[in-house]
């Protein structure tokens, strides 16, 4: 039998040594680790001179104007870039930092990726029984009652094929800024199409599945988990609240088309950036199940390079960003604000407010910086 002191002891190395296991990630206190730029792999200058060009090309008017599209009345609120920040992490730790990470600003469709991360919360639960279930079941608004909405699966939804019909918060789905006319009507699943009407549909269906607020569902089981802070919002519209079990609640925007969506700094945003490459797993918690993550990076076959709600995917092709690896996800939204996985290197970059046409030049600029 072995003495109980050598019991203990054995127990508290094993302990230890699993504990040196788990990749690092920072601890709620807010005492993140930081690694010099030369440690984490880079040649210093070189990233100096990547972090140089994205203050350079600033995005100073920030996201779009919808006001020039039919319908494009705002809705919900807005904040103007409030300027080029980010920062990069190499082993979640923080190499480099520029600007005001801790500002919150507007982050538009990176929103959706937040959305899914809900939608993969109720599937790991058991509120959505699979994917491939039609909506119709799981919401009693009517909104899928029609023919056309009838079949429409909660993978057509989340992949942005499901073609769904209709107004929600006085935006017809025609009027989206990327179909813009009048169409004749697609079949669920036959069309892959970018439209924020058929996302914030998707926002209100899993109110009704989980029935409260989805910010209160995706603070307890991610954000306060993963040690963001409390300067985060998700707003949704003026004129999208509903009754539920008799109480009034908000159905929140995917994204910041007619303002609203999430809006956020760039440590929280690097805090989930740093949860998703590492497999939903955090400081010894599995946050959301690896069998939803597989799902959401699952390219869609009418666009491969689009997984679930805002998980851009850089295929062999390398057709998302030419400069970037085969494998890496880019959560996107307008602006450019943009969180990049980089599994190679175990590297997280956020960057808020870069020109749109110089984004794979940034990338190639992080990139080029390893020694």
């Amino acid at each position: 039998m072995i003495p109980r002191q050598l019991s203990f002891l054995v127990l508290s190395l094993t302990s230890a040594i699993g504990a040196q296991a788990e990749p690092y990630c920072p601890d709620r206190a807010g005492d993140w680790q930081t690694i010099a730029p030369d440690r984490a792999g880079f040649e210093p200058a070189r990233l100096e001179a990547a972090i140089a060009f994205a203050e350079e090309h600033f995005a100073r008017d920030g996201g779009f104007d919808p006001s020039r599209e039919p319908y494009g009345d705002r809705i919900g609120p807005v904040k103007p870039p409030s300027g080029a920040n980010g920062l990069i992490l190499i082993g979640g730790r923080i190499a480099a930092e520029w600007g005001d990470t801790r500002e919150v600003d507007m982050t538009f469709s990176i929103t959706k990726t937040y959305l899914s991360t809900v939608a993969g919360l109720a599937l790991d639960d058991g509120l959505i029984r699979e994917v491939e279930e039609p909506v119709r079941g799981y919401v009693p608004d009517g909104s899928f009652d029609v023919a056309h909405n009838r079949a429409i699966t909660w993978h057509q939804l989340l992949n942005q094929t499901s073609g769904w019909e209709g107004t929600l918060w006085g935006k017809p789905d025609w009027a989206d800024r990327y179909r813009g006319e009048r169409r004749a009507a697609e079949a669920p699943g036959e069309h892959w199409r970018y439209n924020d009407v058929r996302v914030n549909q998707l926002a209100l269906s899993l109110l009704h599945v989980w029935r409260e607020p989805l910010p209160r569902v995706l603070r307890a089981r991610i954000m306060d988990p993963i040690g963001c802070s409390p300067t985060w919002r998700w707003h949704g519209y003026d004129n999208s609240w509903v009754t539920i079990d008799g109480l009034q609640m908000q159905s929140v925007s995917g994204g910041g088309h007619w303002g609203g969506g999430m809006f956020i700094n760039s440590r929280d945003h690097a805090r989930f950036g740093l949860l998703m490459l590492r497999h939903g797993r955090w400081q010894g918690r599995q946050l959301i199940s690896e069998a939803w993550l597989e799902r959401a990076r699952t390219p869609t076959p009418q666009n491969p390079v689009y997984g679930y709600m805002n998980w851009f995917l850089n295929t062999e092709t390398r057709k998302q960003f030419a400069s970037a690896p085969v494998g890496d996800v880019f959560f996107l939204g307008a602006g450019t604000n943009m969180i990049w996985l980089c599994p190679s290197r175990d590297m997280v970059v956020v960057v808020r407010w870069l020109q749109g046409g110089q984004v794979d030049a940034f990338l190639a600029k992080v990139l080029a910086a390893f020694a």
